[in-house]
């Protein structure tokens, strides 16, 4: 292999200097040096990959010859590399480590596919990976099941992708043969139309000797961003930003005062009303104002802005909104509510305290729900998103699948644990290198000066952590003084935004207790309601509920003998024989759809021999349709055909299901004897 002898550094185009500490960069690499101690020729034939390598093979029986061993090669590497990657934190996404991340995993599965797996394969391979390397690397042993979860969601997930792009592809070059070249437009349509990614284009057509016009692709895909720079070039938001990096230059930063206040004097710089610098403003006028220092908090990292008023001599100016624009140029949007206001003119500028209280509540709770998450799910949790707003807290971050109800009230706990502390809230001004190396947290893609604020709040009581500060972060918010401020914390729902990406919703103080009596005072209704205290409500619930259940399936086995007419199994239950077939068909009412294949079943049965069809019509007037066709008659009439005619005739579309047994429903349910008559009309 290539040795690379470091002895320069290459200060600037003419100036060349010594290194303090010369070296020599080998590219030895762990599986090079085992191949030499080994006494192997190929980095492949090492111990660690062999096993690997032989896991791959007993779970696919497919063995690692030929054509063959590549494949194997490839998911051998790939699952280490994968692994590796979410152990330390990395989940799969659409952009940065989580984007190359999700393409080393695709590669692996595409390859799984190619060796016949019909199941995601690499979770399973799981157990051997660690076998082989967790004594020396613990992460992996600690981060066993999420790798295990990440892999099989993002496998089962990809099988999606990967079944309609071959597809597609397959028919894109059913006219090129070997040697052959796909446009760069066709593969930057799968790209872009079907999340279909370039690599695995060129990846399934190389076993085709097919190549793939890359400039061709990249010159579609330039477009495709140009066009998007244009069109949002031509709007008003691209004009109105425009002005402010003008200003910024002009002006400079605005001091931020409201760490330490909430209201100051200021002066006007500049005025800014659609898009344009103004020389005046008058009542009723809406307007953006720079002043030279300000209370008000820009609206980033989550924090919406501050509002309040801004007042001079005549003139006073409500603030609806604050926001950062163009590095550090504090812009306040608002309506002149009395006077004419100039630049140049000596302000009040006051903060809404209500407002800001409640903001600083989220956003602190913000930091100890993060913290708290990765305390129950895993350092593999990072923050993807964030808002915090006056009466709520959201917060998006990385974690492959929901979260359980009992994790959800273990992560509420834990920061209402921190809240009880009433522990004071401390910022400190660090070099970010020494910020990050004390354990603040910060933010992958965000980018920091070389001077950063750092929030700690709370004292850990488990783990590594304990008696260190609980949560400490990057963060230029506003926060609590002390965590006791934050009140209460109460987490209302968490859902999916994305793969990958969970979001959890929480409230605070005032609002969660609120929330809390709210609860209780609907908890008291509904006992009332049901004659029992509070603490039995739920069991008298759960009896109801029971008791309906029962009721409900009474009532469908007495519509089912209704439909049936009474008869039984073997009776004749007034059929109509047409063309010499039996046929049984009935409109029923208040029957649910998953009702009707057994009455269509017990149809069958009592016919013997014939075609049975069921239109459900529901509450809200819609129907259901089934078609059933006993066996003997399964060569003639085709229950999938029949159904799709009665759904026509019900205003729906399409149906499925298999020749003997087929469902389809419309939106027409007074069509119900149509959509028998349909069924009739076919059998003649």
């Amino acid at each position: 292999w290539n040795l690379v002898f470091m002895q320069y550094e290459q200060v600037t185009k003419e100036e060349r200097i010594d290194l303090p500490r010369p070296s020599i960069d080998t590219g030895m690499g762990l599986e090079r040096i085992a191949a030499v101690l080994q006494g192997e020729h190929d980095n492949y034939d090492i111990d660690l990959f062999k096993a690997l390598i032989r896991a791959s093979v007993e779970a696919t029986g497919v063995p690692a010859e030929g054509k063959n061993r590549a494949s194997h090669r490839v998911i051998a590497d790939h699952l280490r590399a994968s692994s590796f990657l979410i152990a330390d934190g990395v989940l799969p996404s659409n952009e940065g480590r989580g984007y190359v991340l999700r393409r080393i995993m695709r590669r692996a599965m595409r390859h799984a596919q190619l060796l016949g797996a019909s199941e995601p394969l690499m979770w399973r391979l799981v157990p051997a990976l660690v076998r082989e390397m967790g004594q020396a690397y613990p992460e992996l042993v600690r981060g066993q099941a999420l790798i295990t979860e990440t892999l099989k969601l993002e496998e089962t997930r990809f099988r999606k992708t990967l079944a309609r792009g071959l597809t597609l592809l397959d028919e894109a070059t059913s006219d090129l043969s070997a040697g052959g070249k796909l446009d760069g437009e066709t593969a930057f349509k799968l790209y872009d139309t079907y999340g279909f990614p370039l690599d695995l284009t060129q990846d399934a057509l190389r076993q085709r000797d097919i190549a793939v016009d890359t400039d061709g692709f990249n010159v579609a895909m330039e477009r495709q961003k140009a066009e998007a720079r244009a069109n949002w070039a031509g709007s008003g938001e691209a004009a109105t930003e425009t002005v402010w990096f003008g200003l910024r230059e002009k002006l400079g930063a605005t001091e931020f005062l409201g760490y330490d206040t909430e209201s100051a004097e200021g002066v006007i710089l500049a005025l800014v009303a659609d898009g344009k610098e103004v020389s005046a403003a008058k009542a009723g006028d809406a307007v953006s104002i720079v002043v030279n220092q300000t209370p008000f908090y820009g609206e980033s990292g989550g924090q919406m802005g501050d509002t309040g008023t801004m007042s001079g001599d005549g003139f006073v100016i409500d603030i609806a909104n604050t926001q950062k624009k163009a590095d550090g140029l504090f812009v306040h949007a608002g309506t002149v509510r009395d006077g004419t206001v100039k630049p140049g003119a000596a302000v009040e500028l006051s903060v809404d305290h209500g407002r800001r209280t409640r903001l600083r509540s989220n956003h602190s709770a913000t930091h100890l729900v993060h913290e708290a998450l990765r305390e129950v799910l895993g350092t593999h949790v990072a923050q993807k998103g964030s808002l915090v707003a006056p009466d709520r807290l959201r917060f998006d971050f990385s974690h492959p699948k929901p979260i359980s109800a009992g994790e959800l009230e273990e992560i509420e706990a834990i920061a209402n644990e921190i809240i009880v502390q009433n522990a004071p809230v401390t910022t400190r001004l660090m070099a970010v290198d020494d910020a990050i190396e004390e354990g603040a947290m910060a933010l992958f893609g965000e980018k920091y000066g070389d001077e950063v604020r750092v929030v700690s709040m709370g004292t850990a009581l488990r783990g590594d952590k304990a008696g260190r500060p609980y949560s400490v972060e990057l963060c230029g918010g506003t926060h609590v003084r002390a965590t006791g401020d934050i009140g209460l914390v109460r987490v209302l729902a968490e859902g999916a935004v994305a793969s990958g990406v969970r979001r959890i919703e929480a409230l605070t103080g005032e609002d969660a207790r609120r929330y809390l009596d709210e609860q209780d005072r609907r908890v008291k209704d509904m006992a009332a309601a049901m004659k029992v205290s509070p603490a039995d409500a739920v069991a008298r619930l759960d009896a109801i509920l029971e008791e309906r259940k029962k009721l409900e399936r009474e009532v469908a086995e007495l519509r089912r003998k209704v439909a049936l007419g009474g008869g039984g199994s073997g009776q004749d239950i007034g059929s109509e024989e047409i063309n010499g077939v039996k046929f049984l068909g009935r409109v029923v009412e208040g029957v649910a759809a998953k009702d009707l294949k057994p009455m269509a079943d017990d149809g069958k049965q009592s016919l013997g021999s014939g075609v049975v069809t069921f239109v459900g019509v529901g509450e809200d007037g819609k129907a259901s349709v089934v078609v059933a066709v006993t066996d003997d008659l399964t060569s003639r009439f085709s229950a999938v055909d029949l159904v799709r005619k009665a759904s026509e005739a019900l205003g729906g579309k399409g149906g499925g299901g298999r020749p003997d047994m087929a469902q389809a429903g419309g939106p027409d349910g007074s069509a119900g004897q149509a959509a028998l008559d349909a069924v009739k009309a076919s059998l003649t």
